[in-house]
């Protein structure tokens, strides 16, 4: 794996940040034997995905490379394991599984579905009772994965998918969709039923969306759009909105002049984090961490320089 000097974060002034939405302590304090055995939800670190997953402790000036070669790190709702996808593979070598969890505690990597030669395979979620991971197959089947015994069911096919993210109370899954008679869209599957709902599709000549996230109450969607900025520079023209499950009462959420990626929310539900790109930067090629209180009131940044070509961001309960 070859990472150039973007790839770490520099000079990370977290402790104000840490201060500010109740991070400080981290992982500096004593593990108990799972995050899930205590009633108080402390938030974590965050995890950042580029050519492997990094964590940024509260507190601490630099991230730590926590799994190497690998990609599209998820932390368990406990907040021990890391469900990672294969980051690469050479012929002369062992192919490696396509899903493993990493265990924050053990540091162990177990397997838990094997790779398919020519299969591609993205962007794993747990459930929120942590039995499950589900994730895309070749971008048209969502397949959830048994992590005690591996074995596998299929949640919806058939159609063009990206970004699945699960509800927290556990009855559906949001996604983008493209509908070969409607085009691109957000829809929701309601797994007790089956049902597929549309709730969103674009409001603009040349609007483009992505990266669909439940709020904590499950009631909204959120996600990454050029609505607003449809002409604008790539660098600034992407905000976060919101729309309710049933499609109605669209929401902009941030008007700053940057662009917002892989929003995610706090375990606790207070705060949500999402990559974005200060117009310091010269090259829209990643993105430093953005932070906002869950109203999207007030912002501040985890200072440093960006991550090269960083893919997704998550926020793992401490352990």
């Amino acid at each position: 794996m070859h990472l150039n000097r973007r790839t770490m974060l520099r000079g990370a002034a977290l402790a104000g940040a840490a201060a500010a939405t109740g991070l400080a302590g981290g992982l500096t304090r004593a593990f108990p034997a799972s995050a899930a055995d205590t009633t108080e939800v402390v938030n974590g670190p965050w995890l950042v995905s580029t050519y492997g997953v990094f964590t940024v402790e509260p507190g601490r000036t630099t991230p730590r490379l926590l799994i190497d070669d690998c990609r599209d790190g998820v932390a368990s709702p406990d907040g021990r394991y890391v469900a990672v996808l294969s980051g690469g593979w050479r012929p002369d070598e062992p192919r490696p599984a396509a899903l493993s969890v990493f265990d924050r505690v053990t540091g162990q990597l177990r397997p838990l579905l094997p790779a398919e030669d020519g299969v591609h395979w993205e962007w794993p979620i747990w459930s929120p009772d942590g039995t499950e991971i589900a994730l895309l197959r070749e971008r048209n089947t969502l397949l959830a994965v048994n992590v005690a015994t591996g074995g596998t069911r299929i949640l919806v096919q058939g159609h063009d998918m990206n970004k699945p993210h699960w509800s927290r109370d556990g009855s559906m899954v949001t996604m983008w969709w493209y509908s070969r008679s409607e085009g691109p869209q957000l829809r929701t599957l309601t797994l007790a039923t089956g049902k597929l709902r549309r709730i969103y599709s674009p409001g603009v000549e040349g609007e483009r969306f992505h990266s669909p996230v439940f709020m904590p109450n499950s009631e909204r969607v959120v996600f990454s759009t050029n609505r607003w900025g449809v002409d604008g520079d790539e660098r600034t023209a992407w905000s976060l909105a919101s729309v309710r499950i049933d499609g109605t009462g669209l929401k902009r959420l941030t008007t700053g002049q940057w662009m917002y990626s892989s929003p995610v929310f706090s375990p606790d539900g207070r705060y949500c984090a999402a990559m974005s790109i200060p117009p310091t930067n010269e090259y829209p090629d990643g993105g430093n961490i953005i932070v906002s209180t869950s109203g999207f009131g007030e912002q501040w940044w985890i200072p440093g320089d960006e991550y090269d070509d960083s893919s997704r961001i998550d926020w793992a309960r401490a352990i």
